[in-house]
């Protein structure tokens, strides 16, 4: 975020002091330390340079009021955007033995499982892991493209429980997941020669080059090809370790805000944009690391967030998007993995965020979410790999 970047000496000099409170939030644009979710207290100083980067970095101190002065800590911690990484998407499921067997028949694993069994709730982690997978061998939260199920006990043996699909007026705002497969024509006939169905065949409608198959909840799961259509069209085979966790989709009211919101305070990269002037809306892709090139696709990436914007939703005050977490339940959120947690949590908190659950919120104090615009959960979680220690 251009107007709040920072900017520092790789080698930071701290002034020494016994005192422990508030921490503090240094940004260069307005030269302020400001006192985390106090931003009206200010006090105007010389900030902190922390190493040339084009990457919004934070700066953290800890003050004392004695008298007119305050004095930093012996401690600073920074967080960096580009280490950040889109971990997961999570959607609630009926029946877990039979999601996680569709999802392992798309080629994924199940590579962590989480139980609570005094909350009565299991969570599955699915990543593709062969070892031609991007993430392959990765800590689970050191990866990009995953899947998490959350089970709820006794969905599974109660006839009434019915999955949100987040497609169904007037429930709508999540839309699907996407898959990307190396024969598209292949791997649907594999998809369907084992008896899932879909929303959408290749042969249906005009896109002739995408195709929805269903999970047994319902939701939308997007197949998209590695390689186009007419390369595709004559081979037979398929082979799921070459298959990626392409993107998830969300619908947004105001795609002006929601794009603000992705690249300047979540450190997202805009990496394509397809108008449709005709159909009357516009997707974006955004995710992290290298930006594309101009031409290129990104099929072939995995953790990719797909904005969905139909035209004139911005104009309606009463227009609002179904966040899934409210009932009819369906998908719960996406996952953003950081390298600091509490300085991470600190820079959202300096610029202003709408928080779900703050660190300190709750008891469990190694997890915070942050609402888009829209009102969808984003989930913050350390990135394990990078702190060195277990999160669960």
């Amino acid at each position: 975020m251009n107007s709040l970047r920072t900017v520092a000496h790789q080698r930071l000099r701290l002034f020494s002091t016994s005192a422990i409170s508030t921490p503090l939030l240094v940004s260069t644009s307005t030269r302020h330390f400001v006192a985390a979710g106090y931003p009206a207290k200010r006090k105007t100083i010389q900030p902190f340079l922390l190493g040339n980067t084009n990457q919004p970095q934070l700066a953290i101190g800890l003050y004392r009021a004695s008298g007119s002065q305050r004095s930093l800590a012996t401690m600073a911690t920074t967080t960096d955007l580009k280490t950040y990484k889109f971990n997961h998407s999570m959607i609630r499921v009926k029946d877990p033995k039979e999601s996680v067997k569709f999802y392992e028949y798309l080629g994924m694993s199940v590579i962590k499982k989480l139980s609570f069994p005094e909350a009565k709730f299991d969570l599955y982690f699915l990543a593709y892991d062969s070892p031609s997978a991007v993430s392959a061998g990765k800590n689970v939260w050191d990866r990009e493209g995953l899947i998490e199920l959350t089970h709820n006990y006794g969905t599974e043996s109660d006839p009434s429980y019915k999955i949100n699909n987040g497609n169904v007026e007037p429930h709508r705002g999540f839309g699907h997941l996407c898959v990307s497969v190396d024969n598209i024509q292949a791997a649907c006939k594999r998809l369907e020669d084992a008896g899932y169905k879909f929303q959408k065949k290749l042969t249906d409608g005009k896109m002739r080059h995408i195709a929805f198959v269903l999970d047994p909840d319902g939701y939308w799961v997007e197949i998209i090809g590695q390689k186009s259509i007419e390369e595709a069209e004559k081979i037979e085979t398929t082979e799921v370790g070459t298959y990626r966790m392409n993107h998830t989709m969300l619908r947004v009211k105001d795609a002006e805000s929601s794009l603000k919101f992705y690249q300047e305070v979540m450190g997202m990269k805009l990496l394509r944009t397809n108008v449709n002037e005709k159909g009357g809306f516009n997707l974006y892709f955004l995710g992290y690391g290298d930006a594309t090139k101009e031409g290129e696709g990104t099929a072939d990436r995995e953790g990719l967030l797909e904005l969905t914007w139909n035209y004139g939703t911005e104009k309606d005050a009463d227009f609002k998007y179904h966040d899934g977490n409210s009932q009819p339940q369906g998908f719960g959120h996406i996952c953003v993995s950081v390298d600091n947690i509490e300085a991470a949590c600190a820079r959202f908190e300096s610029l202003n965020v709408n928080w779900k659950k703050r660190l300190t919120d709750g008891r469990m104090k190694n997890v915070a979410f942050v609402l888009d615009p829209d009102g969808y959960w984003v989930e913050i979680v350390q990135n394990e790999e990078i702190a060195g220690k277990a999160n669960f």
